[in-house]
C-alpha cells in the first residue's frame, strides 16, 4: 500500500505526517506500506519549518532532512491512498487529478475524527509559535493512531 500526505508547502503538516506514520510503522512492524508527502504550492526541496523540527524532535523524529516535493513532481498517481490536511485541499487535488477522486479523503474524515472548531481540518501551524506546532502534531499523531487501526 502506498500512501501520500498533502498540505500547502510540505513543510509542515504533511512533512510532520509522513514522518510520524514512518515511525509508527516501524515500531508496529507494519510492513508493505510506503509514505510520502507532497504539497500544492510547494516549492521543490524547500527545508521545514524551524518549529515543524523541533515539534517532530519530541516524537524522536529527525525532520531535518525531509525537503518539500510539489504536487507536480510527486508520485501521486501509482497511490492507494491520498490524505489530505484540508477540506480546500481535498477539492483542489481532485480537481487536478479527477480520476483518483476515489482515493482523496482528509486524513481526519478518512479516519472517522472531527473537531468542532475546526471540524475535518488540520489548521496549519505554519507562522504560528512552536506551541502551535506542538498541538498540530498531537492532533496528527491521534489521527494516525486511527489510520494504523484501519490500514
Amino acid at each position: 500500500m502506498k500512501i501520500m500526505f498533502i498540505c500547502t508547502g510540505n513543510i509542515c503538516r504533511s512533512a510532520m505526517a509522513e514522518a510520524m506514520l514512518k515511525k509508527m510503522l516501524k515500531e508496529t512492524k507494519k510492513a508493505n506500506i510506503e509514505v510520502y508527502s507532497c504539497g500544492i504550492s510547494a516549492d521543490d526541496g524547500d527545508i521545514p519549518t524551524q518549529n515543524a523540527i523541533e515539534a517532530m524532535a519530541e516524537y524522536g523524529i529527525d525532520l531535518k532532512n525531509h525537503r518539500a516535493t510539489n504536487i507536480k513532481y510527486s508520485n501521486i498517481e501509482k497511490m492507494d491512498l491520498i490524505l489530505c490536511a484540508t477540506l480546500s485541499h481535498k477539492l483542489f487535488v481532485i480537481s487536478l487529478y479527477p480520476e483518483l477522486k476515489d482515493k482523496i479523503f482528509t486524513l481526519k474524515e478518512y479516519v472517522g475524527r472531527k473537531d468542532e472548531i475546526y471540524g475535518i481540518d488540520i489548521k496549519d501551524p505554519w507562522g504560528y509559535n512552536l506551541e502551535t506546532y506542538k498541538q498540530c502534531a498531537k492532533e496528527i499523531e491521534e489521527a494516525l493512531k486511527k489510520l494504523l487501526e484501519k490500514i
